[in-house]
């Protein structure tokens, strides 16, 4: 499933009218009214109200950016990700929206290049890095502190580019400080008015005249922060968290772009993880299946004992309750499933095998799984306990 940012066009770091904007563009260029029998468009034009549906909501905007589509996913119902199976639900869902056509006027009203904030700036592109978690702190969550090479702000020239700070600035002598330059043309039509961009300024309207040596005038240097990630309990391999302003500085001061962690999970050497539960195998002796015992197993909080009936089973799944995973801000939470493995010996003494010998005639030692209350599959066991 696409980012929901890079579905809009949009950083990371961009306003709700930012958000809104581009997608209104996005509804006026696929709109099905424009596109009739156009499946893609269709396509385009649901994704697009749903990366807006949620972006434009700041509690679900939070958990997207904490989470990821996992954060989000499967809550259907008011205040809630709609999830957009035809064209009537983006419609019945922003009805206030679609109904007054405000959203498509506005796209013929024209816009402006926004100006302000230093000369030159620009946002910082987003990182990405991993971080590895043993099930131990998925279950209780964690606070990890790591270090980040990135670009970040450089202290010569306080971020601006320029010795001597801001006033290391000029008015551009192109465009005098207009950060446009206006070509006249006349034909037999009338009067032609171009507007572009000044080469010489990019538009801003100043230009350095001394660049800081340190940074070259990017307003920026490679270095290296140490970042606190907080972990919430129950993130699963492919989570990600955002940490907002913690990506790349930005050019002459220009704001940072975000720091996506993305999570590991390192494999554990006594527990399988399935979703919000977690399995270990133990394996007892023959003796110990027939009579019954209680043995000692490890959990994610340390050992606890397990009491082993009499007669069990190979492939018996005992059940620990709530000694699982937890949900992610939920209040629900995994077990322990426990498998049973009965040990057959490979070498026997001729004691051992004599008294065998002499079981193996009795009646008890004949298998009988006609006679078992629970004859089930390994495999259908695990499916009934999802």
């Amino acid at each position: 499933m696409r980012d929901y940012y890079e579905i809009l066009g949009v950083e990371r770091t961009a306003d709700t009218a930012a958000i809104k904007s581009a997608y209104r563009k996005l509804a006026m260029k696929h709109h099905p009214d424009r596109n009739p029998g156009d499946a893609e468009a269709e396509a385009r034009f649901k994704e697009a109200a749903e990366a807006y549906e949620v972006l434009s909501h700041a509690e679900k905007r939070q958990r997207y950016d904490r989470f990821g589509h996992s954060g989000v996913r499967g809550q259907a119902g008011p205040g809630n990700t709609p999830g957009f199976d035809n064209i009537n639900d983006v419609f019945s869902a922003f009805s206030d929206i679609f109904g007054g056509g405000a959203i498509f006027d506005e796209m013929f009203a024209g816009g402006g290049r926004s100006r302000g904030g230093r000369p030159g700036a620009r946002t910082g592109g987003d990182l990405r890095v991993k971080l590895a978690l043993t099930l131990e702190e998925i279950a209780e969550g964690v606070e990890k502190r790591i270090k980040v090479r990135k670009l970040i702000g450089c202290e010569a020239c306080h971020s601006t580019g320029a010795e001597g700070g801001v006033e290391g600035y000029e008015t551009c002598q192109t465009c005098n400080g207009l950060g446009e330059i206006r070509q006249v043309t006349r034909s037999v039509f009338g009067q032609f008015i171009n507007v572009q961009a000044c080469p010489t300024c990019q538009g801003e309207g100043k230009t350095i005249t001394n660049r800081c040596k340190a940074c070259n005038g990017e307003g920026r240097i490679r270095g290296e922060e140490t970042i606190t990630i907080p972990v919430p309990a129950g993130v699963m391999e492919g989570n990600y968290i955002a940490i907002r302003g913690q990506g790349n500085a930005g050019v002459r001061g220009g704001g940072a772009g975000d720091l996506r962690v993305e999570i590991e999970e390192t494999p554990h050497k006594d527990f399988t993880r399935e979703g919000l539960h977690i399995f270990h195998d133990i394996y007892i002796s023959f003796p110990d299946a027939a009579l019954g015992t209680e043995v000692e197993v490890p959990t994610l909080k340390g050992r606890a004992r397990l009491q082993v009936d009499p007669g069990v089973q190979t492939g018996k799944i005992l059940r620990m309750r709530e000694r699982g995973i937890p949900e992610v801000n939920g209040r629900g939470r995994g077990d322990q499933l426990v498998r049973v493995n009965v040990w057959t010996p490979r070498t026997l003494t001729p004691e051992e095998r004599a008294a065998l010998e002499r079981m193996r005639a009795s009646p008890s030692f004949t298998p009988q799984p006609d006679a078992e209350p629970d004859r089930k599959s390994f495999f259908s066991k695990v499916k009934d306990l999802f």
